[in-house]
């Protein structure tokens, strides 16, 4: 027992300086660390239904921090929307955010409907879901009660297929 104990003490003192010269390598050789933005551009196609159908055409800008765990999605659109049956023609400028990989995204467009006749600007606060280039958001329309006279969608749930024409990668050391 003795000797289990007095090979156990040299074995330690033999194998300490390799860990502390290993320990010591490290802080001399440091891995760099690199932040990663990808940016994705092109345009959308899309349907939107509620009480009426209509059809989405668009472009949008999307912006995502690469990470492990939780990267950020942030993407901005403009597009239009049009109902072929009741004559309505509708134009969307919105933002929406997902922080995630299978996480909802959120966000908000202002947007403006008219029958040519009439013009109506509001808001419509989204939520939705993204997966790959699919997009499917819903939400509400916020426009004056005199705008809903229009065949206008109060309540609505869209799916949109971004087509993905420009993509760029940044690097950048931290």
């Amino acid at each position: 027992m003795k000797n289990n104990y007095i090979t156990s003490i040299i074995f330690l003192f033999l194998i300490s300086p390799i860990f502390y010269l290993g320990l010591s390598a490290q802080s001399r050789f440091k891995i760099p660390s690199y932040d990663i933005d990808i940016h994705k551009f092109g345009p959308y196609i899309g349907i939107q239904r509620g009480r009426y159908s209509s059809i989405e055409f668009g472009a949008e800008y999307q912006f995502k921090e690469f990470k492990l765990i939780k990267p950020i999605t942030q993407a901005a659109h403009f597009g239009f929307n049009y109902n072929l049956y009741k004559n309505v023609l509708g134009y969307d400028l919105g933002y929406w955010i997902k922080q995630g990989r299978l996480n909802l995204s959120y966000g908000a467009n202002i947007i403006y409907r008219t029958d040519y006749n009439k013009g109506y600007i509001g808001l419509a606060p989204v939520l939705g879901y993204k997966l790959s280039q699919f997009h499917l958001q819903t939400g509400i329309n916020l426009l004056p009660l005199q705008a809903y006279d229009l065949a206008i969608n109060k309540f609505f749930v869209s799916l949109r297929f971004v087509l993905i024409q420009h993509r760029n990668m940044t690097f950048e050391k931290e």
